[in-house]
């Protein structure tokens, strides 16, 4: 699934699983999703594709309560540094990775700054839940973490 940015503010399918710490469960946020491109400074959701340009970043850290990031597939990356990047930035809003992304990268994501995932219905069909509960304890696996001591 490709999150693609859309003239208008638009709300996730209802046909999404939302993947947290504690397993699926419904999408709470209840607001709608404006693209980037059409956001003003009262836009409560923006949906960020993720070839964004770094330097717009700094636009976005004080902004909307949720921002989604588009995942066009599972091998791109951009994604994770662009939350990495708000984080550091001191965004404190809602992250959310949606698209294509598989059970192995859930630890990357909330490493990264995410709070939340987004997959379809389809793909949560093929990665049940406890795919992504095993991923859930993603304090536990960080290498970098264990080396540093």
């Amino acid at each position: 699934m490709t999150v693609s940015p859309t003239p208008a503010s638009h709300t996730a399918p209802r046909d999404q699983v939302i993947v947290t710490d504690t397993g699926f469960g419904p999408d709470t946020f209840a607001g709608p999703f404006t693209p980037h491109d059409s956001a003003t400074g009262d836009t409560p959701a923006i949906d960020l594709p993720a070839d964004t340009d770094p330097a717009a970043l700094a636009d976005l850290a004080q902004g909307p309560a949720m921002i989604r990031i588009a995942f066009d597939g599972f091998a791109d990356g951009r994604g994770f540094g662009l939350a990495r990047g708000l984080r550091l930035l001191g965004y404190a809003g809602r992250l959310r990775a949606a698209g294509d992304l598989l059970p192995d990268q859930y630890a990357m994501a909330r490493r990264a700054g995410f709070d939340e995932v987004e997959i379809d219905s389809a793909r949560a069909a093929r990665q049940p839940e406890p795919d992504w509960l095993a991923r859930a304890d993603w304090r536990a696996h960080d290498y970098q973490s264990r080396l540093r001591g």
